[in-house]
Order: structure tokens, then sequence, then C-alpha cells
């Protein structure tokens, strides 16, 4: 079991480890962006995110990193690995890191199943590869592509698509115990990622007190961006509520 160092308060510190998954952050051939938003939301709650680990689409790699990390820390969070191609091997790791046998998910079959079958597309052997998981494991919703990411232990696997990422840490963040009470803001923008991610960008280095995630949504051919604000002080949250609205409405004019 993870250790936890105490506060003079005599309160527990809750703290994290994250390994982020990928031979395409090692190469350079993708820039990883979701470590930083991790970052930013443990600091908004309260935990105290102490290690980040970077390792390759290699079984052993991940496994001694999650091990490594989930004796010593109260939560550790891993993104990428999870998808349909044959590198992505995250689930199998997972699986063999705690001893556990890796296969379909009833539940996640059922849910992919559904969800191609509303699209016309063929549930191939492919896709049905993102229904893997460590047996008893829950599942973490995916509101962006579905496939849902799960949860063993004191470990979270998530995607490496920083969307999807983000939106299934939005559903993570709930159950996690936390060092302060989170407090949430959502602001409605008409814009894609594209119009406002330069400017949130900079409004977001204004307030790192504060986790800024956008996500996007699209129905019936129309786009637009959902803005989540997160933290434990309600004021400095109300103040960059007013600045990411002001920013929406002067792009609005």
């Amino acid at each position: 079991m993870p250790t936890e160092s105490k506060e003079k308060t005599g309160l527990s510190i809750v703290t994290a480890g994250m390994v982020v998954i990928g031979d395409e952050i090692l190469s350079g051939r993708i820039r990883e962006k979701n470590s930083g938003h991790l970052a930013a939301v443990m600091t908004a709650i309260g935990i105290d995110l102490k290690e980040i680990r970077i390792v390759g689409d290699d079984e052993a790699a991940i496994i001694a990193a999650v091990n490594a990390l989930r004796e010593r820390f109260t939560y550790v969070f891993t993104s990428g690995g999870i998808g349909p191609t044959h590198d992505d091997i995250t689930a199998d790791a997972i699986s063999k890191a705690f001893g556990l046998p890796c296969d379909h998910d009833a539940a996640a079959m059922q849910l992919l199943g559904e969800f191609y079958a509303g699209r016309n597309i063929e549930f191939t052997d492919a896709r049905k590869r993102m229904a893997r998981m460590p047996e008893g494991a829950g599942h973490i919703d995916n509101p962006v592509s579905v496939a849902p990411g799960f949860v063993i232990g004191n470990v979270h696997v998530m995607a490496g698509v920083p969307a999807v990422f983000q939106a299934m840490l939005d559903n993570v963040v709930p159950t996690l115990r936390t060092g302060r009470v989170l407090l949430s803001r959502s602001v409605h923008c008409p814009f894609g990622e594209g119009t406002i991610g330069e400017p949130l960008a900079r409004i977001q280095d204004d307030y790192p007190d504060i986790a800024i995630g956008s996500y996007p949504k699209h129905d019936s051919g129309r786009f637009w961006t959902e803005i989540v604000l997160r933290g434990g002080d309600e004021a400095r949250l109300e103040e960059a509520e007013a600045t990411v609205a002001a920013l929406v409405a002067e792009l609005s004019a």
C-alpha cells in the first residue's frame, strides 16, 4: 500500500504519480500534453503530483513503472496505449502488473458494439481490443469517443488523445480523496478549439491555481466547445470564469 506523509496540521497528504506511455512521445512525433493538464488538475484539488515517468510501448517498462508508482503514491494515472492497434499494450501490461487476466469486458463490449452499430460501422476485432481490461476493473467513462478507460486498485488507465484524457479525468476526479473541496464552473463557447486555444492558454497562464479544460462538442454539423474551470478558491474561480466569459463575448462580437 502507498505510504502517505503528514502535514503539520496532522492531515494526510494525498499523492499521485503518472506514467505516460508511447513510443511516439519518446521519439518526438507527438508533443505530450496530458501531464501538464493532470498537474494543473491535481494542484487545483489539493493532490500532490510527485512523479511523472515516460515509457515506450514496452510491456516490461510499463509494468515496472506502474508497480513502482502504485506502491509509493495514493493514486497513479496513465495515458496512452489503450487503442485498437497491435502496439496498444497498456491493458495487457497493467493486467500483468496486478497478476490478473486481461480479457474483453462484457459491459465494454456491449457499449462499443451498440456505438458502432448505431453508426453502421463494423465492430472489427481491432475495435474490440478497446474493450479489453484486467478482470474486475471498473470503467472510466469516455464521453468523447465511447471506448472506456479503466481503474484497477489505485491505478487509473486513460487514453492518450488529450481531449479524451481530459474528459476521462473529469469523470475520475469526483471519485478521488482530495486535499480540498473542488469547485467547478462551465462556460459555453460557440467556437471550436482552434479559435479559442491560444487565448485560453494565456488565461491559463494567468490562473495557474485554476484548472481550465476545453472539450470539443459536435452535433448535426455544428461545432462548439465547453470550457470547464476547477479550483479550490471560489473568488479566484469566479474571477477566472469572468475572464473566460469575457473572451467568449469578445470573440462573439
